[in-house]
């Protein structure tokens, strides 16, 4: 069995391995014809629950002949033109290089001692974003797995900076679609179900800075502490982004901090044409970015940033097997002092090779791309009159909803447009997302290829009227 530890005695063996499988996994991005096949859950799970763990194949070629059937056979590829649903971008080869080799060496980058030049090119990352967000020289932040453990960090140090005793009396602001994980993150926060007040938006689905400004006075009239208020920079359904220099204003006359989700719209921070829509985020206490998003990176690459490294220390513990305090005092870089995680990925690697490769500007050129891209699917969407679309984007995302001309029952297009996307997916010819605006289904395409085309769009568009009409040709005809 040693055979199979990678060491100096097995790179060969390591090298052909690996050759095998990425050579499998080329074929079949050579050979997808569409972003799915149709699996369904009955389906494969059988398949997969029929794999005895205990009885090894003790073949490399046998074992990757299995994972064809289980998995790339059907797997869902986000790299195929269309797929249009959720926020999971095709990737670029040089961060696919990056895991290769993170993967293969294994760093840690919880300490110094177990990752050494890790550590300082995540920092340097770091320092790299805080001067693309407009941060001072006492900047700082870490690398995390993904948006919301970066949202919970950064209200665990809010609600530390809050300096309060009465933690019932917390609360925080966010968006009525903002994201999920800051209620989820008031809960893991030990805050009361009261302490995330949700402010309403305009019809462009950003934030009413009106409203907000009143929700702020009445938590100060009634003897309540802002703790923080989370501007987003790319809601999920939407693609919005909040009114941030207003935010801004209102966060330091009352005295809250200021924290932006930038998950999705990190990307505007390299874009050569769209940067000024990030106007304001430089005002920020704490910004949340998802490279894996917006930057054209494997799952996961996201990172939390701060204005003042200082406040990252309510993430610190110290113990003495693995980051002892004197550590600090001999300048000792260890990540784990800034980290909710110990234990953690060279994630970074990947975003390093991509930028060394690419460069930030050919990075943001691709976001650019979808961002226009989007901007033809809203053309598309208002002038046809099948459809209704909610609201012209700002990044990448279009919501809309097929609307019959016979019909006029509200549930009865719901109906359609939950069978029309379900159909889709079972076909496997596109994958589309689905969101509720108000108490209607609507469907979504979030846009995060550079290789889908208008006419893509298009076709999906008709895919989906058929669907929709079949489905309520069908029901009228059940109904006679």
């Amino acid at each position: 069995m040693r055979s199979h530890l990678l060491n100096d005695l097995t790179a060969e063996h390591y090298r052909r391995s690996v050759t095998e499988g990425v050579e499998r996994v080329a074929a079949k991005l050579a050979a997808t014809d569409r972003p799915f096949t149709g699996v369904t859950v009955d389906d494969l799970t059988p398949r997969i629950e029929g794999i005895d763990l205990d009885r090894p194949l003790s073949d490399t070629t046998a074992a990757l002949d299995e994972l064809e059937e289980l998995y790339l056979r059907d797997a869902v590829y986000f790299h195929h033109p269309r797929y249009l649903a959720h926020l999971n971008c095709p990737v670029v080869i040089p961060a696919v290089l990056g895991e290769a080799v993170l993967s293969a060496v294994n760093s840690s980058l919880d300490t110094w001692d177990q990752s050494a030049g890790g550590t300082l090119i995540e920092r340097k990352l770091v320092e790299w974003t805080t001067g693309r967000i407009g941060f001072g020289p006492a900047a700082d932040g870490v690398f995390t797995s993904g948006g919301s453990q970066s949202n919970l960090q950064a209200l665990l140090l809010a609600r530390e900076e809050a300096k309060t005793d009465s933690p019932e009396k917390l609360r925080i602001f966010a968006s009525e679609v903002g994201h999920f994980s800051v209620q989820k993150s008031a809960k893991l926060l030990g805050l009361g179900p009261d302490a995330v007040v949700t402010v309403p938006v305009c019809a462009d689905k950003r934030m009413q800075t009106v409203a907000l400004a009143h929700e702020l006075e009445r938590c100060a009239a009634e003897g309540l502490v802002p703790m923080a208020v989370v501007a987003t920079a790319g809601t999920t359904d939407f693609g919005s982004i909040d009114p941030l220099p207003e935010v801004a204003e209102l966060c330091a006359r009352y005295g809250a901090w200021m924290h932006v989700d930038a998950a999705y719209g990190c990307g505007l921070l390299v874009s050569p044409a769209r940067r000024h829509l990030l106007d304001g985020i430089e005002r920020a206490d704490s910004v949340t970015v998802d490279y894996h998003k917006s930057f054209f990176q494997p799952v996961s690459s996201s990172a939390l940033l701060v204005r003042d490294t200082a406040t990252l220390r309510h993430a610190t513990y110290h113990a003495e097997y693995l980051n002892p305090r004197r550590m600090v005092t001999e300048r000792i870089p260890n990540q784990v002092d800034k980290s909710l995680q110990t234990t953690r990925r060279f994630d970074a690697l990947k975003l390093w090779m991509t930028l060394r490769v690419m460069g930030a500007d050919g990075v943001g050129s691709l976001f650019d791309e979808v961002c226009d891209l989007a901007r033809q699917g809203w053309d598309l969407l208002a002038a046809d009159p099948r459809f209704d679309v909610v609201v012209e984007p700002q990044l990448s995302t279009l919501v809309f909803r097929y609307i019959p001309a016979a019909v006029t029952d509200p549930a009865g297009i719901d109906r359609a447009n939950l069978y029309a996307r379900k159909a889709l997916f079972a076909s496997g010819d596109a994958v589309v997302a689905g969101t509720k605006v108000g108490a209607r289904h609507y469907l979504k395409f979030t846009l995060l290829n550079p290789e889908t085309t208008a006419e893509d769009i298009a076709a999906v568009l008709d895919l989906i009227a058929g669907h929709a009409e079949q489905y309520l040709g069908e029901s009228l005809d059940r109904a006679s």
